[in-house]
């Protein structure tokens, strides 16, 4: 591979680890930390990547490299959102929620997420099984979908309910996210970005937050790249169109239990 087409590959999965990173931080200056890093490591030696199986792979590899030898910190802060979700996570099974992460959101095959945090196959698919059997423990909650295709809605829905959660409303625009916010208080919010009537699902997330405090938001979109660009504030949960329902079911398992309250401000 010549250093120009590294350097592609780099570019196209370094979003990706922005968001992987932001997830596991719940910050995104936290997150572009770790990643900038990762980049200076892969910079001073490109072998780390080179020998992988994929260059993608090799810049996850090298990040965790990284986040497990400063010891995977979360926050320091000793109250609010961030400190609770420190408790929570220190109940955790050691590397079950990466493994998570990177297996349902990321979409890693569970043999990458052996490579990439240096364990062996089946140890990442009892870490993946295991994680999702931790965080979905107890875990219960109110869900507000902001969803302007009805089959897509109804699929969230079912979803939802799946996981033990109660759906308050499911919203087609801008106004009606907000109606159904100020009805039924939801703990979690699951919008799409593009609305019924060309309104902003990003819009009208900050519409609620800005009424309601802070809470978790997860994103879907069929465009996560023109959110993931560095250039503004971004969303903690992002998922992509189209997506499968264990990446759903992961991305509100891990909002709920991590209660990120990063968003993207338009």
């Amino acid at each position: 591979m010549t250093t120009q087409d590294l350097s592609s590959e780099i570019g196209s999965a370094l979003p990706y680890l922005r968001r992987y990173a932001r997830a596991l931080t719940g910050d995104q200056t936290s997150g572009d930390r770790y990643a900038a890093a990762t980049l200076e490591a892969v910079l001073a030696d490109r072998n780390m990547v080179i020998e992988a199986s994929s260059p993608k792979v090799g810049l996850f590899k090298v990040f965790h490299g990284i986040w497990v030898t400063t010891g995977a910190p979360v926050t320091t802060e000793s109250d609010g959102p961030r400190a609770a979700a420190q408790k929570h996570l220190a109940r955790l099974t050691t590397n079950s929620r990466e493994a998570l992460l990177l297996h349902t959101i990321e979409e890693f095959s569970l043999s990458a997420v052996a490579e990439i945090m240096q364990i062996g196959g089946d140890e990442a698919e009892i870490l993946v099984e295991t994680a999702r059997r931790e965080m979905a423990d107890g875990l219960s909650g109110r869900v507000l979908i902001i969803e302007d295709e009805a089959i897509i809605a109804m699929d969230l829905e079912s979803i939802v309910a799946d996981l033990g959660h109660r759906v308050t409303g499911v919203a087609r625009t801008r106004d009606g996210a907000v109606a159904l916010g100020a009805q039924d208080t939801p703990d979690l919010i699951l919008a799409d970005i593009q609305l019924a009537d060309n309104s902003s699902g990003v819009d009208a997330v900050n519409d609620l937050l800005a009424d309601l405090g802070e809470r978790p938001v997860i994103f879907i979109t069929a465009f996560p790249e023109r959110l993931l660009t560095g250039d503004k504030p971004e969303p903690a949960f992002l998922i992509s169109k189209p997506y499968s329902e264990e990446q759903v079911r992961s991305a509100i398992s891990q909002a709920m239990f991590f209660s990120s309250t990063e968003t993207l401000k338009a």
